[in-house]
């Protein structure tokens, strides 16, 4: 068959750019189609535009406690004016790496335009045919909007529109306890909003327990209000007053409400049923190497089931360089998945949580857990909440569970411990900067260690040895 291209990549977020810029870059000539805006979800409403609203919320937060470590501030004056401009700064200065004439440098043909399967090897977009032996689905997820009464009828946000208030929220109401709703919650509540987190079952509820513990109670102690345990039942109300009424029959009126309460993969209007691409609960269905029913056909990313987040896609991206491009067969491997919840303390994890260890390891589980209370740069610092645990079964690592300042910076580590490309052994004996919090990952790779290394044996041959020089 005389194709088009080599290979067609549909979306352009943080997967399908990977995986178009790479292919690319080998060499090979690669159709990227965006029917929306380059970049996708990571850049225009979600990653980018939350971190930056996140700093601005820690700003005030800082100043806010008006005296720590000898030092007074003046209590902060929120601009949003300045909070909004500042969100969308960060969204423009990031926004050229995803660019269409970046795509464009690296080799890739790129049409905006939305596209559609016509045939197993061909896709239809902007009145033409394109075909190519290898396709690649990368459209991503929108956030999912749960079938409530009234809520059809109301304004309401997600985060796809959040960004874009050009007011403040007087009072906020969040339905939803997961990474967006929790950070969207401290962020909004420090700038000065009223915030209340409607969630039915338990915040985070994919983290560490103890973990999550502590976060719940810092963001209560700052004027967080949490209705745990009820979902949302009912809503009714208009612009500026809406009342979010729970199971257990509780009114939560506030001037907005935010929607929060996961993702929906997109994959309708691409002709994938038609076509005969076996779909799952929540997402295409992919084999390890990320193809679709149709082998040649690959989903990559948020549209596919399976984790969602941006590092992820941008792995499966470069697992889709490693089989188009150079023919290699690339599975995807999470054991050792890390993601961090940018709550302050930020809450991150790797592999495992404790909880999961313990279901798969029983007894043959050793949990090791090193406190911020005795590292020394978190004392300095007067920023000491937190701790880091360390799941073992005997030396190796399964899972890391870090709740602290910049946990997710402390990540890195235990991803070459649980892939085996390091040791508790070799971290334990490694030279850290001091005073560092990385510290505390030394402390916890030691005591997996202290048992073994002051134990019987060692002992005598120290007693033995002593033994010797005394007798010279």
């Amino acid at each position: 068959m005389d194709y088009t291209h080599d290979v067609i990549v549909i979306g352009g977020g943080a997967a399908g750019l990977t995986a178009g810029g790479g292919c690319a870059l080998f060499g090979l000539k690669v159709a990227l189609i965006e029917g929306h805006k380059m970049g996708g979800e990571c850049l225009n409403n979600g990653c980018v535009p939350s971190k930056a609203l996140i700093a601005s919320a820690r700003r005030a937060a800082e100043a806010r406690e008006e005296k720590r470590a000898g030092v007074q501030l003046a209590a902060p004056i929120v601009d949003w004016t300045g909070v909004h401009a500042h969100v969308h700064k960060a969204i423009a200065a990031i926004e050229p790496h995803d660019s269409e004439e970046t795509f464009e440098a690296m080799g890739c043909e790129v049409i905006k335009e939305w596209a559609r399967f016509t045939g197993p090897n061909s896709v239809e977009v902007a009145g033409r045919t394109l075909t190519a032996p290898r396709i690649v689905i990368a459209t991503g997820s929108g956030p999912f909007v749960p079938p409530i009464p009234g809520l059809d009828d109301v304004p309401y946000l997600t985060n796809e529109n959040l960004f874009d208030l050009e007011e403040q929220p007087d009072h906020l109401v969040i339905i939803g306890g997961g990474v967006i709703g929790m950070e969207m919650a401290q962020s909004f509540r420090r700038l000065g909003s009223d915030v209340t987190v409607i969630e039915p079952g338990n915040p985070m509820g994919r983290d560490d327990r103890d973990s999550v513990r502590i976060v719940v109670d810092v963001m209560k102690q700052e004027g967080v209000r949490f209705v745990a345990g009820k979902g949302a039942k009912v809503v009714q109300g208009d612009d500026g007053q809406i009342t979010v009424t729970t199971d257990g029959g509780e009114d939560v009126t506030g001037s907005h409400l935010l929607v929060a309460v996961g993702r929906k993969a997109r994959v309708s209007g691409y002709g994938l049923e038609e076509l005969g691409v076996e779909l799952g609960r929540n997402g295409i269905k992919v084999d390890a190497r990320r193809r679709t029913s149709l082998k040649h056909i690959y989903a990559i990313g948020d549209c596919r089931e399976g984790p969602r987040l941006t590092h992820v896609s941008g792995y499966e991206g470069s697992n889709a360089v490693l089989e188009i491009a150079l023919g290699l067969p690339a599975k995807a491997d999470f054991k050792a998945l890390p993601w961090c919840t940018y709550t302050e303390p930020e809450v991150a994890q790797i592999g495992m949580t404790e909880g999961e260890a313990r279901e798969a390891y029983g007894d043959k589980l050793t949990v090791i857990t090193e406190g911020f209370d005795h590292n020394e740069r978190a004392i300095a610092e007067g920023l000491n909440k937190g701790h880091l645990k360390v799941m073992l079964k005997g030396k190796k690592v399964v899972g890391a569970s870090i709740c602290g300042v910049n946990a997710g910076e402390l990540l890195l580590p235990f991803s070459q411990m649980i892939t085996g490309k390091s040791g508790t052994f070799d971290m334990g004996g490694a030279i850290i900067s001091y005073p560092t919090r990385s510290e505390i990952t030394k402390a916890a790779a030691f005591s997996a260690w202290e048992p073994t290394v002051f134990g019987t044996w060692p002992k005598r041959w120290v007693a033995f040895l002593a033994k010797i020089r005394r007798m010279f």
